[in-house]
C-alpha cells in the first residue's frame, strides 16, 4: 500500500539581505573609524606608560612590604598589561608580562619569590616601552624574554610548581 502525498518545498525568505542590504561598504564609515582609530593611538600611548607605571609602584611596594596582598597586587598588574600591551601594540610587554605572572601567579604556596628576577621583568618592561620596541622579532627584546622566561621556568622547577 503506498501513500502518495504531494511534496510541497517551502523557502523562507531572506531576512537578513533585506537587513544588510546590498552588502557594499560604507566608505565613510570607514575612515572615520580609522580616523578614531588614530586619535586614540596617543592615548594608547599615554595608557600603557599609566600601567606601566602601576606596576614600578606595586613592584616597589611588594619589595618593601612582602606578603601576600603587595603579591597579589604586583601579579593584577602584570595580567594587566599581559593582556592590554597587545592592543597597545607592544607584543613584546605582553611576553615579558606574562611571565612575570607566571612567576607570581600563585600566592598560597608562600614562596619567598627572588626580587632580581620580578625587577629584571619590571625593568624589561620599562626599557620596551621607553624605547618603543614593538617589533616582537626585535633581537635583543626577544633574547631578553627568552631568558626571563627560562628563569622563571627554573626557578619554579627547582620550587616543584613547574
Amino acid at each position: 500500500m503506498t501513500n502518495k502525498q504531494p511534496i510541497e518545498v517551502f523557502m523562507p525568505p531572506n531576512m537578513l539581505k533585506a537587513k544588510v542590504g546590498s552588502g557594499g561598504l560604507d566608505s565613510g564609515a570607514i575612515k572615520r573609524a580609522e580616523q578614531a582609530f588614530e586619535d586614540l593611538r596617543q592615548e594608547f600611548a599615554d595608557w600603557i606608560v599609566e600601567d606601566v607605571n602601576r606596576l614600578v609602584q606595586r613592584r616597589d611596594l611588594y619589595q618593601a612590604l612582602t606578603n601576600d596582598a603587595t603579591l597579589s597586587d604586583l601579579y593584577r598588574s602584570s595580567h594587566d598589561l599581559r593582556g592590554q600591551a597587545a592592543t597597545f601594540d607592544f607584543p613584546m610587554v605582553a611576553r615579558v608580562a606574562a611571565s612575570l605572572c607566571k612567576l607570581t601567579d600563585d600566592t598560597t604556596y608562600g614562596l619567598e619569590l627572588p626580587i632580581t628576577l620580578i625587577n629584571a621583568h619590571v625593568d624589561a618592561i620599562k626599557v620596551i616601552v621607553r624605547d618603543g620596541i614593538k617589533d616582537p622579532s626585535d633581537q635583543i627584546a626577544s633574547t631578553l624574554a627568552v631568558e626571563l622566561e627560562r628563569q622563571v621556568n627554573a626557578y619554579l622547577e627547582k620550587q616543584g610548581r613547574a
